[in-house]
């Protein structure tokens, strides 16, 4: 059984709720797009530190559940809660500021790598952009770059190539500090060589927070303690 429901006050933040833990549950979800069904019947528990990978063909409904809890998408039956607490009721800016993100495509500006990993963060201390880039594992890409951190990229991040992309979304959703971090197929566009170095940092990332980790490469998902498999919207 989860926490008790957590009742919030307008205006009130992640900040001021020290209490989040990160326990993620889903019963008898559903979901439909157009009146078609995309989810059935869902009912995951996702422990607060725990790791759930969620695997299936092109199609099957991974995308769309994660895509639920930072609320991009609203659920249709059924019940989602966060630590015992429907996510409905739950303020939009804690959800929000509770929830790293990396979806498959990187959208990065064109500005510094910097710039881009703390991306709006007021008075961000250097030692934290620092373990943020280590924990992505892009210190040593950071090395060979004309100005290391403060190299400018191109827009939507064209001069880095789709591993260091996908490193630095994996930075900004770090420096974050969220309690639950969503990693959405973050590996698909990569190579099996570089995948290698952006498992390190998803893994590292992973430790101390919940984690929901979409994939198709089983070598992405072997440090999950649980793998869910969609088929046509289905566990």
């Amino acid at each position: 059984m989860g926490a008790l429901p957590r009742r919030y006050d307008a205006g009130e933040t992640v900040s001021d709720d020290p209490g989040i833990r990160g326990e993620i549950e889903f019963r008898k979800l559903n979901f439909a797009y157009n009146g078609q069904p995309v989810l059935q019947d869902i009912n995951i528990r996702v422990p607060a530190g725990g790791t759930l990978a969620l695997v299936g063909r092109v199609g099957s409904g991974k995308t769309t559940l994660a895509r639920l809890l930072p609320r991009l998408i609203h659920a249709g039956t059924g019940e989602l809660l966060i630590d015992g607490t429907p996510i409905e009721d739950i303020p939009f800016a804690v959800i929000r500021n509770a929830i790293g993100h990396v979806p498959q495509e990187t959208f990065l500006f064109s500005d510094t790598i910097e710039e881009n990993v703390v991306l709006g963060l007021a008075d961000t201390e250097q030692e934290e952009i620092i373990h943020a880039v280590d924990t992505a594992q892009l210190t040593s890409d950071l090395e060979v770059l004309p100005d290391r951190i403060q190299t400018i990229v191109g827009e939507r991040g064209v001069t880095l190539s789709g591993g260091q992309k996908q490193r630095t979304a994996l930075s900004r959703a770090v420096i974050r500090h969220p309690k639950i971090l969503i990693l959405d197929d973050a590996t698909a566009s990569v190579d099996s060589r570089t995948e290698e170095a952006l498992q390190a940092g998803i893994e590292s990332a992973a430790r101390e927070r919940t984690t929901i980790v979409v994939a198709h490469r089983l070598s992405t998902v072997r440090f999950a303690d649980r793998i869910v498999v969609l088929e046509e919207g289905r566990i």
